[in-house]
């Protein structure tokens, strides 16, 4: 089965979010929108933005802020019970191309099991040092999975399968804020969950809002890697059998 909606975390993002939920909504998909603990600004266009799609926007509140991954973690689970077997997680800045909706969606009802991670096409707007840091991650994804199998594991933009996702959970605690994208793939990596990269464009608005905290988020970032490798370690035996199946 492949019954998708949207997910989308929302952090005081008001002169962006209006913009996406309306491409979304577009496209078909029914949007749950977390609102992970906005300033009264914010909090009012979510309210307005729901209240001019009954039964086809739903508002998460979260009371405080708790971070990216804690308010994507609400958001699937507010899908769970809606009755969704996938979630398209987008981010709320603009950044992404809701005209590739389409092309995910696609690739997730063709392959149900999978993860369907965004692979990010960058136009000139993107920062340099942003572009280049990323390859740190990319190096330490490889490394922890011995494979090339995630060529990005930092988009934002990508379908779950909402049983893996949630059994995931269940038994590991995830990285509640930046940290959760990279986090996440890895270990349903780790799981076996198929990761199909799908190229995506991707372009930095100059009015784009960043709640990238530079030493909070670079040490959280640090510890999952860490833990990552020394989770990789007894995992050996088994990613290299893995890789010596698929030849």
């Amino acid at each position: 089965m492949f019954k998708a909606c949207a997910v989308v975390p929302v952090y005081n993002h008001e002169g962006a979010i209006g913009a996406v939920a309306r491409r979304l909504l577009a496209h078909g998909l029914h949007c749950v929108l977390v609102d992970d603990g906005s300033t009264a600004p914010c909090a009012r266009v979510l309210d307005d933005i729901a209240a001019a799609h009954p039964g086809r926007v739903t508002l998460v509140r979260l009371a405080v802020n708790g971070g990216k991954g804690a308010a994507v973690m609400a958001g699937i689970a507010r899908a769970t019970e809606l009755g969704y077997s996938h979630v398209l997680q987008i981010d709320a800045d603009g950044q992404h191309d809701t005209a590739d909706v389409p092309r995910f969606l696609e690739r997730g009802a063709a392959q149900p099991d999978a993860v369907i991670c965004g692979c990010p096409v960058y136009d000139d707007s993107v920062p340099k040092a942003r572009l280049y840091g990323r390859y740190a991650t990319h190096i330490w994804v490889w490394i922890n999975t011995l494979s090339f199998d995630i060529k990005d594991s930092m988009c934002g933009f990508r379908i779950y399968p909402v049983g893996a996702i949630n059994a995931l959970a269940a038994r590991t605690r995830l990285g509640r804020r930046m940290n959760f994208d990279t986090d996440v793939l890895v270990r349903l990596h780790w799981q076996g969950v198929k990761i199909v990269n799908q190229p995506t464009r991707v372009r930095y608005p100059e009015d784009g809002v960043s709640h990238f905290l530079v030493w909070r988020d670079n040490l959280l970032i640090s510890a999952m890697h860490t833990a990552l490798f020394f989770g990789m370690l007894p995992r050996i035996p088994m990613l290299l059998a893995r890789k010596w199946r698929r030849r």
